[in-house]
């Protein structure tokens, strides 16, 4: 791959592959066993002011830019899932609406924490009822006396154990007989706010993974993010760029699970040769190799559209799209290419297999997906 980076973003490529080389990857099949939070990792991203990346060096950001951070969340997803789902909804889930939407004051208060590493970032959309259909939600707000008072929940949150603060999207008001959703800054430690984490899930093991329960959670109206009732708007336009993240997830996964088979096809022997020998197995490396490229490109471009302040919702959704598609397709191949072994635990693919299913899940399932590029292209 020789993609033309500059060479603030190559630096950023070569600090971030050798730190997820040494610090991420040894610690991801125990994390994945255990369950345990990538405290230290994040920790230690911060110092290395990954944390604040793409946001602005006055509320403590590095000022780069979304190729830099689609190539860290490729990097730490290639040693380790969970280490990469953290990083990317820390970034374009609780940083980027603050970022696009908040106040001055609001960045200073709430941005800045995140970029420092002092919060880690959230965003509170899905809800039991609401998923793909993220128009149908019931989290409601009512404006008394210059607070919002909020009673709701949220489901399949990530990031918020470690949150001090996140937006989250609630019903304000109806106009029209259509629900008015706004978005509203929360502190966690506020009274009425339970974070419960009791989730058993296939994979993303160490990821935070979350319900939100709110009742009657109050916060002054300063607290609303942008302008009432623009909540779904805003959100859309969140996940266009969270999209990019799950993206270059899933370029990562995938990576890393070829990476592991092109060098288990190399040793491993049957029939007195490596299989890397036998046509069948090349044939499969060669597609596995050609789908990742592909995926990355996409991955890159939809990042390099939102740098240039284009217009970049479809190309968003084709990474996000192809990308996951790509991921599980590669992951379930390196099992295959593994034999017996790749069903086991120590040989890594399992849990790549396993944490890519995700991928077409969330942010947008692929049938989702599928109805934003039909309508991007002017199919309605």
């Amino acid at each position: 791959m020789n993609f033309d980076l500059s060479s603030e973003q190559s630096i950023i490529k070569r600090t971030i592959k050798e730190f997820a080389k040494e610090e991420v990857a040894p610690g991801a099949i125990d994390r994945d066993r255990s369950g345990e939070f990538p405290k230290d990792i994040m920790k230690q991203l911060g110092e290395l002011g990954m944390l604040g990346l793409p946001f602005p060096e006055e509320y403590g950001g590095a000022g780069a830019d979304t190729v830099s951070f689609a190539i860290v969340t490729e990097e730490l997803s290639r040693a380790c899932g969970s280490t990469g789902i953290t990083y990317s909804a820390h970034i374009s889930l609780g940083g980027a609406p603050i970022h696009m939407f908040g106040t001055e004051d609001q960045k200073k208060k709430y941005l800045t924490p995140i970029c420092t590493g002092e919060s880690l970032g959230a965003f509170g959309l899905t809800e039991p009822n609401a998923g793909s259909d993220a128009g149908g939600t019931e989290t409601t707000a009512v404006l008394k006396d210059g607070y919002f008072i909020i009673n709701g929940s949220k489901v399949f949150i990530t990031n918020a154990s470690y949150a001090k603060h996140l937006a989250l999207t609630a019903v304000t008001g109806k106009s029209n007989g259509q629900k008015q959703i706004s978005a509203i800054i929360v502190p966690t430690d506020i009274p009425g706010f339970t974070i419960r984490n009791e989730y058993e899930k296939m994979g993303l093991h160490a990821s935070d993974t979350t319900e939100l329960i709110l009742e009657n959670v109050k916060v002054n109206k300063e607290n609303l993010l942008g302008k009432e009732g623009e909540g779904f708007k805003q959100f859309l336009q969140t996940l266009d760029g969270g999209r990019i993240g799950i993206g270059a997830m899933a370029v990562g996964i995938a990576q890393g699970a070829y990476d592991k088979a092109l060098s288990y096809v190399k040793e491993r022997k049957q029939f007195g040769q490596p299989i890397s020998k036998f046509q069948a197995t090349q044939f499969k490396i060669a597609d596995m190799a050609l789908k990742i490229e592909a995926a990355r490109n996409l991955v890159y471009k939809a990042a390099w559209l939102k740098d240039q302040g284009r217009p970049f919702a479809k190309e968003a959704s084709m990474c996000k799209l192809f990308a996951s598609e790509v991921c599980m397709a590669v992951t379930n191949e390196a099992v295959q290419l593994h034999g017996g072994y790749g069903y086991m635990r120590e040989y890594e693919v399992e849990r790549m297999m396993r944490d890519a299913k995700l991928l077409e899940i969330g942010e947008g399932t692929s049938e989702v997906q599928r109805m934003v590029i039909a309508r991007e292209v002017g199919c309605h």
